[in-house]
């Protein structure tokens, strides 16, 4: 399902992968860990929930961001995927005991506190209708987790397995593998 109305996730993956970003974002990172938990509902109406553990390691460089943007423009998800695969690691996605590399991590200041966005150029997992067995899908190569902090907390979704795309304008747009989001809560910064 193509998440359109996740204007989070479009107005994040359009700053990233195309906007400028600010000098703080360029600087390289100190180790920062996240914790949250994950909550999934499934077509049968359970509740479906998971700790997850971001842990970011490095920053991506303004030269690493356009490798990125040029493969999107290039060659779609596989593109991006190739391209995230030939940088250097960026952190890792943890949910349960599955750990997952990122390639990609971007930190921007907003109003009210800043958004983090991690792109691993491998899918976490296949959440579909044959849960917990979801057969994997062609070209949802990516996953992705974007976390909006504030002062008083923190929210965002988890992308297990995607496909990016850039449209006309220039918008980027994920389409999930599954049909519903997964949404992090309780999200917090570590030091």
């Amino acid at each position: 399902m193509l998440h359109t109305n996740s204007t989070l996730r479009l107005a994040v993956m359009a700053a990233l992968l195309i906007g400028s970003s600010p000098a703080g974002a360029r600087a390289q990172a100190q180790t920062e860990t996240f914790t949250a938990t994950a909550s999934l509902k499934t077509a049968a109406g359970a509740q479906l929930s998971a700790p997850v553990t971001i842990v970011v390691t490095r920053l991506t460089t303004e030269a690493e961001r356009t490798t990125v943007i040029e493969a999107l423009k290039k060659g779609g998800t596989s593109g991006v995927a190739q391209a995230l695969k030939a940088l250097p690691d960026a952190g890792y996605i943890e949910v349960g005991q599955r750990r997952t590399t990122v390639k990609y991590a971007f930190a921007r200041q907003t109003g009210g506190g800043r958004l983090v966005t991690v792109v691993a150029p491998t899918p976490i997992a296949y959440l579909g209708a044959g849960l917990p067995n979801a057969a994997p899908k062609a070209g949802f190569d990516l996953s992705l987790a974007i976390l909006d902090l504030s002062a008083s907390g923190g929210t965002g979704e988890l992308v297990p397995a995607a496909t990016v795309k850039a449209d006309p304008a220039g918008s980027i747009q994920t389409q999930d593998y599954g049909a519903e989001a997964v949404r992090l809560t309780n999200v917090q910064a570590k030091k």
